[in-house]
């Protein structure tokens, strides 16, 4: 009898220790899956701002008198990733080069193209120019 009492004991230990186990496991993957959205939606935050911040420096120059000239500044990197900007047919364009993340905005026509890190803007006889 001593025997059978000692592997039943054993059994529901095994059982107990494994579904404590199977509940951790759970538990991890799911605060894992929590930490990556809210990555993901802070890195797509943060695209949009710098979409948003190079189309008011624009919209500010637009609405400026000629002579207008200002310097304003483009992060290297965003959360610590490289990422492409660019500015087409009166678009801003950013991505993540992970594919990721990427917003177009809408733009007034100008003259030059936007650069990470330092950018000069400027409006001359009713036209912005942008590191011309």
């Amino acid at each position: 009898m001593i025997k059978s009492n000692r592997s039943q004991s054993s059994v529901e230990f095994i059982i107990i220790a494994g579904a404590l186990l199977f509940f951790f496991v759970i538990f991890f993957y799911l605060i894992q899956q929590d930490i990556g959205k809210r990555t993901s939606e802070k890195r797509n935050l943060e695209v949009k701002e710098i979409a948003i911040s190079v189309q008011d420096e624009i919209y500010l120059a637009s609405s400026s008198s000629n002579g207008y000239n200002r310097e304003f500044k483009i992060p290297e990197k965003i959360s610590g990733d490289d990422y492409f900007i660019n500015i087409t047919e009166n678009t801003v364009f950013i991505k993540t080069l992970d594919n990721k993340s990427a917003i177009a905005i809408p733009i007034i026509s100008i003259q030059g193209n936007i650069l990470k890190g330092s950018n000069k803007i400027r409006k001359l006889n009713d036209t912005i120019f942008l590191n011309l």
